[in-house]
């Protein structure tokens, strides 16, 4: 007896995409990446990431800022550069309707420089974590308090002399 031979189905292997390890790889050095972001702009000295603080010059032996720019209740944060250092300082009008004037800088925590952000009504130590109100900047000295600078005020303006801005270098 004969055996009636069937034709045999021939497999073909047909490779299937697949997302190489590297991408995951990619994939998750944006995750860390954005996180990191996140985590310096919320500690950024409560400025803008992207831009930083914003740049003064001094004119006439003073720094002089309008004070509509500064009336908000929000910190604002400049640097002037001096000796090719820059001298970070911040202005905040506190809730008790006074402008306030300080380096961006401490006694103590100086040396990591990370310097402050605003959290409400307060003022951080973006390196040890301390918070002070914003009625007691220049008013509270030394330990980890902002570093006061003096200041004067005018209907329009607020103005910080150059000497005392170039005396806060060795905080920078």
């Amino acid at each position: 007896m004969q055996h009636k031979r069937h034709p045999q189905p021939i497999a073909i292997a047909v490779p299937v995409p697949r997302t190489a390890p590297g991408h995951l790889v990619i994939l998750a050095a944006l995750v860390a990446l954005a996180l990191a972001l996140a985590s310096l702009a919320s500690q950024a000295h409560a400025f803008s990431f992207f831009g930083g603080p914003q740049e003064v010059k001094a004119k006439a032996g003073a720094v002089t800022l309008p004070l509509s720019e500064v009336s908000d209740g929000k910190a604002h944060f400049y640097t002037y550069k001096t000796g090719g250092k820059a001298v970070q300082f911040f202005i905040i009008k506190s809730k008790d309707g006074v402008v306030r004037t300080a380096l961006n800088a401490c006694d103590v925590c100086y040396r990591e420089k990370k310097g402050y952000s605003q959290d409400g009504e307060f003022m951080k130590c973006n390196n040890c974590g301390m918070r002070f109100h914003s009625n007691k900047v220049m008013e509270v000295k030394g330990g980890c308090n902002p570093s006061p600078i003096s200041r004067t005020l005018s209907a329009t303006s607020v103005t910080i002399p150059e000497a005392d801005l170039k005396a806060g270098v060795a905080y920078f």
